[in-house]
């Protein structure tokens, strides 16, 4: 136990290391570091977080990765738009739309997957699931749906006052779902544990971590996003290079940044649901959808109005379908309080369709 602490202690400060030293070396051995260091990082960041959500229990322990990863996401996506001008103005749109496909079909179906086989049948909180697809299917049509058919501007942009109205409800949505998550209707996001499963039981009863170790994990999963975001954007240039060479869609791109970034909630959500604690799972994910797009919309209005560029956040028709059938299927797997593999499978085909779709549109 102890090698573990000092190991996902130790990763953090490398990753910010072989950042540090981007600044004054390039070079393949330097990509090569990144990558490394990059995943290190990412499974520093998973243990950190379990540690803070263990301090502070359900559903505030989700809560802080996926607001944490999303305010990383933000700047990520905020400062390739500060360098990367015009052509970078459908970089938000695919980044978030990513996000969700990400979430909603890949980690939402393998988490259902790895826990049908390992549990057979698992149960959840309807009442959090509902409420957090209904707030997920507003939030995503209005502001990636709705853009595509306004007539003050051709879509798929929007006019000043239409950004500045779909950024305000975006966040309005956002902050009630966290107040309803952790204060009116916590009870509804809380672990379905059953008394038969002994390894949630001991995940469960044992004893939490002290103040001082909570709040050093707090520093060092900062540390880790930071490492996180900063070396997939370090690593970007030769993943855009990388998409070019294939001759893929430039929407390939934001597929990748959403993946990097994602990747600590995504092993986090994968864990819990090993442990028969789907609720937790299902709160990782659908927590850090509704924030990708309740938290990343407002900003890159902002950004868009303070800098004079526009975005484009209206998607494509083929997208709009992916979307559909997402949300379609997330009300009607979800809707029961009880999922098998079937429901896993599901998803994880609806994801294999986006992720083909994507490199061959």
């Amino acid at each position: 136990m102890k090698f573990k602490l000092d190991w996902t202690a130790f990763s953090p400060i490398v990753a910010i290391a072989v950042l540090g030293l981007s600044l004054v070396v390039s070079g393949g051995i330097l990509l090569v570091l990144a990558a490394v260091a990059l995943a290190f990082a990412v499974f520093a960041a998973v243990h950190h977080a379990e540690v803070i959500a263990h301090r502070v229990g359900e559903p505030f322990g989700t809560l802080v990765l996926a607001v944490a990863v999303t305010v990383i996401e933000v700047a990520l996506i905020v400062s390739v738009m500060l360098t990367g001008g015009p052509d970078k103005a459908a970089l938000p749109r695919d980044t978030v739309f990513a996000a969700i496909m990400i979430v909603c079909n890949g980690i939402v179906g393998l988490c259902l997957l790895v826990g049908g086989l390992r549990h057979h049948v698992q149960d959840f909180q309807l009442q959090g699931a509902s409420a957090s697809l209904a707030i997920l299917c507003a939030l995503s049509v209005l502001t990636m749906v709705l853009p595509n058919f306004t007539s003050t501007v051709t879509g798929p942009e929007l006019s000043i006052s239409q950004l500045v109205f779909v950024g305000v409800i975006s966040l309005v949505l956002y902050v009630v779902f966290v107040f309803v998550q952790t204060v009116r209707h916590r009870d509804y996001f809380l672990p379905f544990v059953p008394a038969r499963d002994p390894n949630a039981e001991d995940e469960v009863h044992a004893p939490p971590p002290t103040a001082a170790h909570a709040w050093s994990a707090v520093g060092l999963l900062l540390l880790s996003l930071v490492a996180v975001v900063g070396l997939a954007k370090l690593l970007s240039p030769a993943v855009e290079a990388g998409v070019a060479k294939a001759g893929a869609p430039e929407a390939v791109v934001g597929v990748v940044i959403a993946a990097l970034v994602l990747l600590p909630e995504g092993l986090a959500a994968l864990r819990a649901a090993r442990l028969n604690r789907l609720q937790t799972s299902l709160n990782l994910a659908l927590g850090s959808a509704l924030a990708s797009i309740g938290l990343t919309i407002p900003a890159v209005a902002i950004v868009s109005i303070a800098i004079g560029q526009p975005i484009s956040l209206g998607l494509e028709p083929k997208e709009i379908v992916m979307l559909a059938l997402t949300l379609i299927v997330s009300v009607i797997t979800l809707g029961t309080g009880r999922s098998t593999v079937l429901q896993g499978v599901v998803h994880l085909v609806i994801f294999a369709s986006f992720l083909f779709l994507s490199v061959v549109p």
